[in-house]
């Protein structure tokens, strides 16, 4: 089970949000580039960055110091928030992002995010980000009236790398990761889960760890790792298979 540090970014700070609320930020790091060698030198193989102005506004707006963190690191960056159209999508992939996290836009416009999928094999995530069970959008801001399973099981063909899955009630309170919903996901779709929301402590690792048989392929620790409710070395050593994370043979650093 892959355990994957998060980086939220606001206006060039480390951030972490409340239920994903704007106005309940708490900044950890006015360095998110030394934040991140940190989370590489104690272990982490790959790292979750979200650029939450770009989820707020629409477009990334973080890219100086997301490029500097590409460029200095020298493990996989993954990178979702404001990510809406094909062409940016591209532009990220072709500038040194190692995978992109798509959500708005594979909702709103499924036949772009499927094309991407066939240029850029095994470098395309979807972000589903559920609200009591439906899909919000727009950073959040908007709550669908879709499904998230009936959603996800309708992009299984797509070839997408794996599903970022959020509940967007426990994201940033520390009260634990929705289980039931998780495992209602993995047990219902062919394609790889990531977890992210709510995870607090090394027993939600331990009771994550229990769902990776059934296609749970990682989670996303944010808040927990910051105010040192979990040791990322040491959760690490404990929960992650030893396996290089994905790294396209396309591209080098």
């Amino acid at each position: 089970m892959l355990i994957i540090p998060a980086i939220d970014l606001v206006k060039g700070e480390c951030v972490r949000l409340y239920q994903g609320r704007e106005e309940e930020k708490t900044v950890f790091s006015s360095s998110p580039l030394e934040t991140a060698k940190r989370w590489q030198e104690q272990g982490a193989e790959l790292i979750h960055i979200v650029d939450l102005d770009g989820a707020f506004s629409g477009s990334p707006q973080n890219l100086s110091i997301i490029m500097q963190i590409v460029q200095e690191l020298d493990i996989p960056i993954e990178l979702g928030g404001g990510i809406r159209t094909s062409a940016m999508a591209r532009k990220l992939l072709e500038s040194g992002i190692d995978r992109v996290i798509l959500g708005t836009i594979a909702f709103i416009e499924p036949m772009q995010v499927k094309s991407l999928c066939q240029e850029f094999p095994g470098r395309i995530s979807v972000g589903i980000d559920t609200r009591d069970g439906r899909i919000a959008i727009h950073g959040w801001k908007d709550t669908t009236q879709s499904q998230a399973l009936e959603f996800c099981q309708q992009i299984e063909s797509w070839g997408v790398r794996n599903i970022i899955f959020t509940d967007i009630r426990t994201d940033g309170t520390l009260q634990g990761p929705n289980i039931e919903a998780i495992r209602k996901m993995v047990e219902n779709i062919n394609i790889p889960l990531i977890a992210s929301g709510g995870i607090s402590s090394m027993n939600d690792l331990q009771n994550l760890a229990e769902l990776e048989p059934l296609g749970l392929e990682g989670v996303i620790i944010g808040k927990a790792i910051y105010t040192g409710s979990i040791n990322l070395q040491e959760a690490i050593r404990i929960y992650q298979d030893h396996q290089p994370a994905f790294r396209p043979t396309c591209w080098e650093h």
